[in-house]
């Protein structure tokens, strides 16, 4: 599924962001190499970011 259409983000891209120690959707992107454009996704990319935390 994407999250971002602005940076083409999919869901696996959050998911191994957080699993690798973001703990927020800019430093996920950050880590992605990118930066949140609109901020349409950031809700979204948050609720992914706090399930992977949660089952860590």
């Amino acid at each position: 599924m994407v999250v971002c259409i602005c940076n083409a983000i999919r869901e696996r891209d959050v998911r191994d962001a957080a699993r690798q120690g973001s703990r927020t959707p800019c430093q996920a992107y950050r880590a992605l190499g990118l930066k949140p454009k609109c901020g349409q996704c950031l809700p979204f990319a948050r609720t992914i970011i706090d399930a992977e935390r949660a089952v860590a």
